[in-house]
């Protein structure tokens, strides 16, 4: 695969989450609010870059048979030190994302990577393949976020855009999309609307 398909594919046409349907439980549990799909993303973004690098340069050394117990312990070490990098200089964000900073471990994202590609490619394909699949999770977290906290609440990053009729402006907002099965809700239009935009572009759906 050539590097600038590994890195754009992800984006849309082979996205994670919409096509490959991976990493859905953070996609729902931290998208009330773009800033939490911000840091979750940075987070996915960290973990799956360095590990997915680690890896690619531990490939010839790894031992088949206890590779994934060494892909595994990659991943919980980066894990923890993003987790208590937000702990130690963004706890009320930490707060926020409760535990599911901790569950990136068991983004099957993460561990797919490593073991479908990082394990066969040279270190700098799989960073660039690293990359564009964390931009791809990142497009559909930030997206969703955005949506929900500007239509549910009439703000994005806190920032009122859209002042509410209780503060004397014009907006009513949609609190359904606050609540947590919008999340569900949203993500299914998602999934459905790229699916029907690769078929009517002769794509796979």
């Amino acid at each position: 695969m050539k590097s600038e398909h590994a890195f754009t594919r992800p984006l849309l046409a082979d996205n994670p989450i919409t096509v490959q349907v991976l990493g859905i439980c953070s996609a729902l549990a931290v998208t009330k609010t773009l800033a939490t799909a911000l840091v979750m993303s940075a987070a996915v973004t960290f973990v799956l870059a360095l590990a997915s690098l680690a890896i690619s340069l531990l490939r010839r050394h790894i031992p088949r048979a206890t590779r994934l117990i060494l892909q595994i312990t990659i991943i919980a070490t980066l894990v923890m030190v993003a987790d208590l990098f937000l702990q130690a200089y963004a706890p009320e964000m930490s707060r926020r994302l409760s535990v599911f900073v901790g569950l990136i471990v068991t983004n099957c994202i993460v561990l797919g990577r490593a073991e479908s590609f990082a394990m066969h490619h040279a270190p700098g394909e799989s960073l660039v393949d690293a990359i564009g699949n964390a931009l791809g999770y990142t497009l559909v977290l930030c997206t969703i976020g955005a949506f929900r906290e500007l239509f549910g609440a009439g703000a994005l990053l806190g920032m009122t855009i859209l002042r509410p009729v209780a503060e004397g402006g014009w907006f009513h907002p949609i609190e359904l999309l606050l609540l947590p099965p919008s999340a569900f809700f949203l993500l299914g239009l998602f999934v459905w609307a790229q699916r029907r935009f690769a078929k009517r572009d002769g794509g796979q759906p």
